[in-house]
């Protein structure tokens, strides 16, 4: 096994026996949801994905080690620490490196969970291109890993306060297949619609686990975007929240909140500015996705081993 990865032994064993694993990022645990949301709702996703008859393998960074799986001591550090680097592909080797714990993103999740064999990843949003990027060239990394990348991410579209058609369009060129789950539309987060189609739907795991051999078994070696609208008694207007991030990108800019700290300081501010509505919607898509992701990751084990 790769000396730079320790897998936890309950994922190892079922990794080893073919059994479905998903795997969890952790930079929503550490810097996405105030305290006790993050704790609460990371031990909420890996019990639904056992629920699901999947293993979850929250993934995460420690003593140098890109760990596979982590414990519920470690889990609880995630949650509680004020020293978690958020890790993104370009910080992993310093991190690594520097013996410091790390909180992975979508993107180093998706690297280490391919490493390990992991093909299916539950998370809240990708993330995508910036509103603004003509003067910050502000776009996520998650994009281009998911090119190179053989995983398949569930999740609840992209961020809100991203620029939703640029994101779309360059994952398009970049040859990643954007799938609506039960639905034709790109969900936007917090809101189930966007207004922007997607090229692909599957409604059953069944048809979204038969599109991942198929992705894969063409030799493509880009993943899959599996955009899962938020649960619809969570999920908020589309006006509401539009509203509630124009006013949010406005404090940012006067605040001069740049990098890493934009979507953290976003997020905040529109749970403040929606009275805690969006906060919780967000557990609630989370929770589902992780659902969802047991369910196709149960569905591609059985597809994998006719």
């Amino acid at each position: 096994m790769d000396k730079a990865i320790f897998i936890h032994e309950e994922v190892a064993a079922a990794l080893a026996d073919g059994k479905p694993v998903v795997a969890l990022e952790s930079t929503v645990i550490s810097h996405g949801l105030p305290h006790p949301h993050n704790i609460e709702t990371a031990r909420g996703m890996e019990a639904a994905i056992r629920h699901g008859g999947a293993v979850p393998a929250t993934i995460a960074v420690f003593n140098g080690k890109l760990v596979v799986g982590t414990s519920a001591g470690e889990l609880a550090f995630l949650a509680e620490s004020k020293d978690v680097v958020k890790v993104s592909r370009a910080d992993l080797a310093s991190v690594v490196a520097s013996g410091r714990a790390g909180a992975t993103t979508v993107a180093t999740t998706a690297f280490i969970a391919a490493r390990a064999g992991i093909r299916v990843f539950a998370t809240g949003g990708i993330g995508g291109v910036h509103r603004g990027v003509e003067e910050s060239l502000d776009i996520s990394a998650d994009l281009t890993e998911l090119a190179r990348t053989p995983v398949a991410v569930v999740c609840a579209g992209a961020k809100a306060i991203l620029d939703l058609p640029r994101t779309l369009e360059m994952l398009e060129t970049l040859g990643v297949p954007v799938v609506g789950y039960g639905t034709s539309e790109f969900p936007a987060f917090y809101v189930r619609d966007s207004g922007l189609t997607v090229s692909c739907r599957v409604n059953t795991p069944q048809e979204a686990a038969k599109l991942m051999t198929t992705q894969w078994g063409l030799g493509f070696s880009a993943g899959i975007v599996i955009g899962n609208p938020a649960p619809v008694d969570a999920a908020l207007p589309r006006q509401f929240v539009e509203e509630l991030i124009e006013k949010a990108l406005v404090s940012a800019g006067k605040e001069k909140v740049q990098g890493k700290r934009v979507t953290p300081y976003l997020l905040e501010s529109l749970s403040k500015g929606s009275g805690g509505r969006t906060l919780k919607t967000n557990v609630a898509l989370l929770l589902n996705n992780a659902k969802v992701a047991a369910e196709i990751a149960v569905a591609y084990g059985a597809v994998g081993a006719k």
